[in-house]
């Protein structure tokens, strides 16, 4: 190099940041809520596929519990597995989707831990943006599990009286509900230490929840006790409703309390989480 070119190097001033900012033409207007939720739902979506393990749980589970419980119980409770599936695949449904809502308080938990959620904050978006994006990405994932089991029952022999429409109301009802569930497990990623703890917390919840409902068996052979459990357990109208509606008959009692604990989850959970969220 010689001795023109650094003088003429030394002599070129450096830009400023502003100079920098003004250069780079306007600044891009700031994202909307639903834009900023949609690009975090799309960054799970985008783990999974990065990470395709994650996928297990929606798909050999939903497989595994529907043909284990219909070939172990079918026989005994309802004298053939064909007779038994049309009474156990929208809980078998119910159970496989909700079962794995869990998994979304794991994942946030996770990323907690590794600190991308500082990161997150800081940004000039939406608040709730991160946490609500994580949730939809999940309801991808349930509608997999839910399909899956699905097309595994109509193998094994469902053949549901409401026909198709019945089947996505079913499914659009599952979904809206284990969105609302999600919320509290991302509560207890919020306030627990570790991802094991959120899963030991959320599995301790759900096992009552699932096995003590009216899924498997009708809860009119229960013990009175137990009876009256089962019969406020969101989980039975869950069910329930989901059995009416693939059937063709909506019960509009079991319709009102799904729909009751749905926006009772969500109104109470929801804020907890944020407060949870903006404190941490």
């Amino acid at each position: 190099m010689t001795t023109t070119d650094t003088g003429a190097r030394a002599s070129t001033p450096t830009p400023s940041v502003a100079d920098l900012l003004a250069s780079s033409g306007p600044r891009p207007p700031r994202p909307t809520s639903t834009s900023a939720a949609l690009s975090f739902g799309w960054r799970a979506l985008l783990k999974i596929k990065h990470v395709p393990e994650q996928l297990f749980d929606v798909t050999m589970f939903p497989i595994m519990f529907t043909l284990m419980f219909t070939f172990l119980f079918g026989g005994a409770l309802a004298g053939s597995t064909g007779a038994y599936i049309q009474f156990l695949l929208p809980g078998i449904l119910v159970q496989t989707v909700v079962m794995i809502t869990m998994y979304t308080g794991m994942t946030l938990n996770r990323d907690i831990e590794k600190g991308v959620f500082d990161r997150f904050r800081s940004l000039p978006i939406w608040r709730p943006a991160p946490l609500v994006g994580a949730l939809l990405g999940d309801v991808v994932r349930y509608t997999l599990a839910s399909t899956i089991v699905l097309l595994l029952g109509l193998v094994l022999g469902f053949r549901p009286a409401g026909g198709l429409p019945g089947v996505v109301i079913a499914v659009a009802l599952l979904l809206a509900f284990s969105f609302c569930v999600s919320w509290v497990w991302t509560m207890f990623a919020l306030m627990m230490r570790s991802e094991t703890a959120v899963m030991s917390v959320s599995m301790l919840v759900l096992f009552p929840l699932t096995f003590a409902s009216n899924i498997f068996v009708d809860p009119a052979t229960m013990p009175g006790w137990l009876q009256a459990f089962v019969e406020v357990n969101p989980v039975s109208h869950l069910v329930t409703t989901l059995r009416s509606v693939c059937d063709g008959a909506v019960d509009t009692t079991a319709l009102m309390w799904t729909g009751i604990w749905s926006v009772g989850l969500l109104a109470v959970f929801g804020p907890i989480t944020m407060r949870l969220y903006n404190r941490k």
